[in-house]
């Protein structure tokens, strides 16, 4: 203070301001030295004692601030003003002190930022500056001034600072550091070289404090105006906006801090002693950490700025870094900073900066290619930087003791460091291996470059010439400690470190570029996978372990995959018994090659129940180490702070983090809340605000565990993806043989246990739920893969019944058991295990409640699945089944199908109405996919439920009624779906769902009941959508192929809306025999209500196949319910109505007896034949499918016949003629026919009997074309393995058109034995159709014969005139007012003669000669004796021939 009051006196006066020496007095040099040394003492104490440093400032006496300000602005040297600063900014610690400095500072005017126009410009530290420091090249004053800047903005920085006086605002302060100390250090002289680095260090300190406190807010890119004497100014921006603005432009301030670093690394590659290497290492590491900040903050702060109204330009930093540096004329920027990683031995700080930038300016995909350019330009370079980035992986963590404390804290740091930029690096290379090649990652992992990247061939280093490279460093990281028990040490030690390297190699066995090379290399060279996964599962729980455990699960998954596509059998077989044996593996030989005697021995162990060698299977522990409970922290419970708004805020900070997971930003929520309490206004805020705070701790504590909850929840869905693929890749990918059928089954039976075991448990996560059910869905579907493929039978035995196709375990069946082999147990896993998966499903399916609906689809599909089991397969349609007697069949046992299927419905029915009634809402209101397959679960459980529990559940509940009801709601989107584009075509999916469900509710006389009591029909009937029947398409027309798309054109979107609905009014009439004339009633309006739709497809000339499907299901239709009696049924008001009806039964009769023309004859064989242009395989089944329908057809419009003429006059003497004694169409079709389109009679004309005669001479061809390819498919199904390859090789691709080469020769036998069923079942079916079509003719044909060659006279020409119906020709002149349905066009043309009858007589004997009898004959003995009506044909053909003996007699 004497010191300060003494000099205060000598201040010099204003006139001699300008001298440029002033006169120093009162200090010697002894005293300078004792003032210097008591300050240091004093600074030393107050930076180090909080208490002392408040006391002291706290003094009123001693005011030591107010004296070393006094003393700052008195003529003192340099050194002591130094220390007076430092003296200062050890007071500054304080934020209470330092806020009072800065003013103090201000007005003191150390530093001028008020211009005076009076006084002269430039006083102050720029003046000692310029001035002293420069004359005398020793910087002190300028040192301790950025320090004790420094200290201030650290411990308080005022956002008014030198309000009233200037434009308020840090940027004079900023500016002259900027400006006068850091852009001019390189240019100063200096007495001590050491000193140059300080001042950058110390200036950069400053700097890099002010950036890292800026967060940029939206206004600061908003100019404001202050009131300044009287005029407006503008307010200077944050000093960290500044500096943003200076570094993300090409500034003076950017490019010397990168000539800092380039001399920096220069320097440093000398590895020779220099003055100022500490300060020059941490100046440089302070323009890395400045980069950092402003790569950090780049992307908002260029976001508000491209929103703002500023006229500022700025360029993003990696484009900067890519610039060119004017010292080498290189844009060598990128390659000097990477340099750095040389020496992360010696400087490790500067290595993890070095590799932080280089990550997050590897995020951009644009600057890959180039990076890599630049790395590989020159040479040896390239060859240092690998040794780089090699070297900060490989360096080792662990170091010798320290005997210090404070050298072992500082190893302890340094240790960290290196560990921080291991993590960088391969984060870097995680980066980059998302980015397309070439890219920085396969440059550091040794990948090729200038060739293709899959012509890669890795070697270990020093093979071959090959340089060590990152990834042998991440192989050695994670191949220590593998030889022992305990397993790899990184991850027990370096948990995160270890996650990210498996993490490298996955990526690099999943990019389809780097998967070939890395796992050869991995596989052949290292081991990799089998010496890891010996070890798995890691530590039970761990977050860090789980994610370890995903990577390395992931790529045994892609091993697996691609070593069973390269059939590399004895690699998938050695990694498959590490997983699934569930006995103590024995060690394997060098190269890992297992002889075929071991391996079938080996897997023989599976079946083997010794329990005491018994172990755990690997792919279970694995599970096991997964933890489905999570502990979820208490709720908050706060006092001032508003719940709902907290959790507001919570989810405005929550973004994604690098790994993907969701998390909050905990730093951005402290900042939001603390910016709250600010806000608040008044003394009862001021007194609150340590509870405040207190709370706002909670809250963040609370965040925080919810964060660790969050993460904990997606490394344990990882890890469970991750164990569902590698499960999938087993079942699917790897080959059959290599996992017996028995022990597949044993292995999924224990994984669905345990997966539902964990799932099921009270404490488990519901966010599990999903891929577990995925998983499940998985299992379970191949579990009903691998019963079902067990229960085929390889071959059909000569003698082997229906019941005995079914293939039980080795010892349990023989075709000579007999009763006994259908009591044993189903499959290899037993009925107990599978009844315990059914229950576990149904208890998974009732514990997700009302939500979860996509996880229920999952759930319903493996229901599907399971229900599967209990199917009988199909089986070939030998057509000697029937041998058997009713009482052999009814007494049979009850074979293995029907027992589990009851005991399944058993099981389902146990669950009651709580199953019931989640099914059911799923199927009225679920989810699209949710929808779908609770309807087919329905449908399957429905077609099983014998005593129809669910169906009376369905109705009574109005589950039924809502689903029938909910098809008026379809019509409009399905009219939507006909435009030529539709928008989507779930709607579509959804209604063929609802249809088949209520097609299988329609097959049960009950169900079509319900059906019809719920409306169905009339509910179609209302449908506008099929009265929208769009053209065909005339290019289409037979069926030619056209180019196969994904969304079908309009015509074939409106057959799959169409066709369900006539095979559901096909149904309901054959199922319902008490309401049958109801339902054909109902039926018969639903045609006449679409009665323009029918008789286009009537009339449709068109021969593709779903223009055939459709005449088939029409022409059934109308044969049931279009006949004269179900008018009674209608409540027919009028007259008028009644001949409105009539004439559409008519039309009905007419057009589908006119079809007979073009399907009872040649017409056929050329539709067929227009087939020819389509490939093989769709030739093939397309044509099996029509000529099926078209024998359907035929066969429809037969039965019609018949029931008009029997439901009209049932009796002999009168008779319905539906058909004119001429035979005059057999003759014509029997010669030679122009290949015409026109028929040979309009559709209004009767046809006469040569129609008839000629189909029945057709359809007797037809049966022994058939016999014969269906006697010799079942041969060939006896004998599959005796045919040849290329029979072999045409089979399957009628079955798998494309990939036949690929599949094994067992998978081929068993394609080749499912075509050869279809065959045999089809053909089958089409026996049994033509055997009643030749029944039918005949019958048709004797009733005619009957009526015209007995009971007919000469008198009744007239009455055949006057005919009741369409084509009735008869004697009834007592029935004329039974139908009055007269057409009036036949009058002229159905006249025929004496002469016709006897013409009948002569052509009759000659058409149906002893050849066509003796066929029919044969026939009846081939096949009637078994599947028909014994002796019928046999009895019409004596009857017939009878006739037309007897007449000619």
């Amino acid at each position: 203070m004497l010191y300060h009051e003494h000099l205060r006196r000598d201040v010099p006066s204003t006139e001699a301001i300008h001298l440029r020496h002033p006169p120093l007095r009162g200090i010697t040099q002894r005293e300078l030295d004792g003032l210097i040394a008591f300050l240091q003492v004093t600074t030393t104490i107050v930076e180090w004692s909080e208490s002392a440093r408040l006391a002291l400032c706290e003094h009123a006496q001693w005011m030591p601030v107010v004296v070393i300000l006094g003393l700052l602005q008195c003529s003192i040297p340099p050194v002591l003003k130094a220390e007076l600063l430092k003296t200062l900014a050890g007071f500054g610690k304080s934020p209470e002190i330092a806020a009072s400095l800065w003013q103090s500072l201000e007005y003191t005017q150390i530093l001028q930022t008020v211009r005076h126009p009076g006084l002269r410009q430039g006083l102050g530290i720029e003046v000692e500056l310029n001035e002293i420091e420069s004359r005398c090249e020793e910087y002190p004053l300028t040192r301790a001034f950025c320090q004790l800047i420094g200290t201030l903005v650290e411990s308080s920085f005022p956002s008014n600072l030198g309000a009233g006086l200037r434009a308020p605002g840090f940027e004079p302060y900023l500016q002259f550091l900027r400006e006068s100390v850091f852009l001019r250090f390189r240019t100063r002289a200096y007495r001590r070289a050491a000193e140059k680095w300080e001042v950058a260090e110390a200036v950069l300190d400053v700097f890099y404090k002010l950036l890292k406190d800026y967060d940029p807010q939206p206004e600061d890119f908003v100019d404001q105006y202050v009131e300044l004497q009287g005029e407006e100014r503008v307010a200077f921006k944050p000093p960290g906006f500044s500096l943003m603005h200076h570094l993300l432009n090409e500034s003076p301030m950017l490019e010397l801090c990168l000539s800092v670093m380039e001399e920096g690394v220069t320097q440093l590659d000398t590895y020779a002693p220099f003055p100022g290497k500490k300060h020059l290492e941490k100046a440089v590491a302070y323009c890395f950490m400045l980069l950092n900040l402003t790569l950090q903050k780049e992307n908002r702060f260029m976001d508000l700025l491209r929103e703002s109204p500023l006229s500022l330009i700025v360029t993003p930093m990696e484009q900067l870094l890519q610039g060119i540096n004017p010292r080498s004329k290189k844009a060598d920027h990128v390659v000097n900073i990477a340099r750095y990683l040389c020496h992360g031995s010696s400087n490790p700080e500067l290595a993890f900066e070095s590799a932080k930038i280089l990550f997050s300016i590897s995020c951009n995909p644009n600057i890959q290619t180039k990076l890599v350019g630049d790395f590989t330009q020159d040479q040896n370079v390239s060859q240092k930087l690998m040794v780089g980035f090699v070297a900060c992986l490989d360096s080792d963590e662990a170091e010798e003791f320290l005997d210090s404390e404070k050298e072992a804290e500082m190893q302890v740091n340094q240790t960290n460091i290196r560990h921080m930029t291991k993590i960088h690096i391969l984060n870097l290379l995680i980066t980059s291996l998302e980015m397309k090649a070439p890219n920085l990652a396969l440059f550091l992992l040794g990948y090729e470059l200038k060739k293709p990247v899959s012509t890669t061939n890795l070697q270990d280093s020093g093979v071959l010439g090959c340089p060590r490279s990152c990834l042998h460093s991440i192989l050695d990281i994670l191949r220590k400690g593998t030889d022992s028990r305990s397993g790899p040490i990184a991850v027990t030690e370096s948990p995160h470190l270890a996650e990210l390297c498996y993490q490298v190699i996955y990526q690099l066995c999943a990019c389809s570029d780097t998967s070939g090379p890395t796992l050869r290399y991995l596989r052949t060279s290292q081991d990799f996978l089998y010496t890891q996964l010996q070890h798995l599962p890691f530590s039970m729980g761990e977050m860090s372990a789980m994610n370890q455990m995903s990577w390395l699960i992931k790529t045994a998954s892609i091993e697996l995959r691609i070593t069973s596509l390269n059939r590399q059998r004895s690699h998938t077989q050695r990694l498959l018994h590490l997983l699934l044996d569930d006995i103590p593996s024995k060690p394997y030989t060098a190269d890992g090659e297992v002889g075929m005697e071991e391996e079938s021995r080996n897997l023989g162990r599976f079946l083997h129940f010794d329990t005491t060698s018994k172990v755990r299977r690997k792919i279970l522990c694995i599970l096991d180490s997964v933890q489905f409970s999570q502990e979820i922290p208490d709720a908050l419970q706060l006092d001032f702070f508003d719940r709902s708004q907290i959790d507001q805020v919570i989810a405005n900070c929550e973004h994604k983090n690098r790994r993907g997971q969701t998390v909050c930003n905990v730093k951005l929520l402290h900042r939001v809340l603390v910016a709250e309490i600010n806000a608040l206004q008044g003394m009862a805020a001021i007194g609150q605000r340590p509870l405040l705070m207190e709370e706002i701790n909670t809250i963040l504590q609370y965040v925080v565990e919810r964060n660790k909850l969050l993460q904990c929840l997606h490394a344990k869905l990882h890890t469970l993806e991750s164990w569902r693929q590698l499960v999938e890749i087993i079942l699917t990918a790897c080959p059959q043989d290599l996992i017996p059928t028995e022990h597949r089954q044993l292995i999924i039976r224990d994984l669905l246990q345990d997966l539902h075991s964990k799932i099921l448990d009270d404490s488990a996560a519901q966010e599990l739920m999903s891929i577990v059910a995925g998983a499940v869905f998985t299992l379970t579907a191949y579990l009903s893969q691998s019963i079902r493929t067990e229960l085929k039978q390889p071959m059909v035995a000569p003698g082997l019944g229906h019941s005995q196709y079914v293939q039980m375990l080795d010892g349990s069946f023989s075709t000579t058991a007999g009763k006994e082999s259908l009591s044993a147990g189903f499959a290899s896993i037993g009925d107990s295990s599978l009844h315990m998966i059914l229950r576990n499903l149904l208890e998974f399916i009732l514990k997700t409640g009302g939500g979860f609906q996509r996880v229920r689809a999952h759930l319903y599909g493996s229901l599907l699945y399971y229900l599967q089991i209990a199917q009988r397969p199909d089986e070939p349609d030998t057509l000697e089944s029937a041998h058997k007697s009713m009482w052999e069949r009814l007494t049979a046992p009850e074979d293995v199908f029907s027992k589990l299927q009851g005991e399944t419905l058993s099981i389902i029915e146990s669950y009651g109405a709580a199953l019931m009634e989640v099914i059911c809402r799923d199927a009225c209101d679920g989810h699209d996919i949710g929808r779908m397959l609770a309807l087919a679960l329905l449908d399957r459980i429905v077609s099983v439920d014998k005593n129809q529990q669910w169906l009376l559940y369905l109705s009574n509940s109005g589950y039924l009624k809502v689903l029938v009801d909910s098809l008026s709601e379809d019509d409009i989107a399905l009219r939507n779906l006909l435009t030529p584009q539709p928008p989507v075509l779930k709607a579509l999916y959804i209604y063929e769902s609802k249809m088949a469900f209520l097609t299988r509710v329609a097959k049960s006389q009950q169900g079509a009941l319900e059906l019809l009591r719920s409306g169905v029909i009339v509910r179609m009937a209302q449908c506008q959508v099929y009265d929208m029947r769009p053209e065909a398409d005339p290019h289409g027309v037979f069926g030619m192929r056209e180019t196969p798309v994904f969304i079908p054109a309009p015509v074939e979107r409106y057959r799959q809306i169409l066709l369900p609905a006539l095979q559901l009014c096909q149904l309901i009439l054959t199922s319902s025999t008490a309401q049958h004339m109801q339902a054909a009633g109902q039926v018969l309006q639903f045609l006449i209500t679409h009665s323009d739709t029918i008789q286009s497809i009537l009339r449709s000339q068109e021969g593709s196949l779903g223009s055939l499907q459709e005449l088939a299901l029409l022409t059934g239709i109308i044969s049931k319910a279009a006949l004269p009696g179900v008018l009674n049924e209608l409540d027919v008001l009028n007259e008028g109505s009644m001949m409105e009806l009539q004439g559409h039964i008519g039309r009905f009769q007419r057009q589908c007896l006119g079809l007979l023309s073009r399907f009872g004859g040649s017409d056929r064989f050329r539709q067929l034949r227009m087939q020819e242009d389509s490939s093989p395989v769709d030739r093939v089944n397309k044509r099996d499918e029509m000529e099926l329908a078209m024998q359907q057809i035929c066969s429809n419009v037969m039965e019609y016949c018949q029931a008009l003429m029997l439901q009209n006059f049932p009796n002999f003497q009168q008779t319905v003629c539906l058909f004119t004694p001429s035979l005059s169409e057999s003759a014509s079709r029997d010669g030679p026919r122009p290949d015409s389109q026109v028929s040979i009679f309009p559709s209004w004309r009767l046809p006469g009997l040569g129609i008839i005669i000629y189909l029945l001479k057709q359809s007797a061809n037809d049966f022994f074309t058939y016999y014969d390819i269906h006697r010799q498919s079942v041969v060939k199904l006896q004998n599959v393995e005796q045919l040849p390859p290329d029979e072999i090789k045409e089979l399957c691709q009628s079955e798998m058109p494309v990939g036949v080469e690929k599949i094994s020769t067992t998978q081929k036998y068993a394609l080749a034995r499912r075509r050869l069923v279809k065959i045999i079942n089809s053909r089958a079916k089409l026996l049994s159709i033509c055997t009643y079509i030749i029944e039918t003719c005949l019958f048709i044909l004797w009733r005619h014969l009957e009526y015209y060659l007995l009971h007919w006279s000469a008198s009744d020409l007239q009455d055949s005139l006057l005919s009741n119906t369409t084509f009735g020709m008869r004697r009834f002149q007592d029935t004329l007012n039974t139908d009055n349905n007269l057409d009036l066009r036949s009058l002229g043309q159905n006249k025929f003669s004496k002469q016709d009858i006897e013409m009948l007589l002569r052509e009759g004997a000659n058409s149906i000669g002893e050849s066509l009898q003796k066929r029919l004959l044969d026939i009846e003995s081939l096949y009637c004796k078994v599947r028909s009506r014994h002796s019928f044909i046999q009895a019409l053909v004596r009857r017939i021939k009878g006739l037309l003996r007897v007449s000619r007699g």
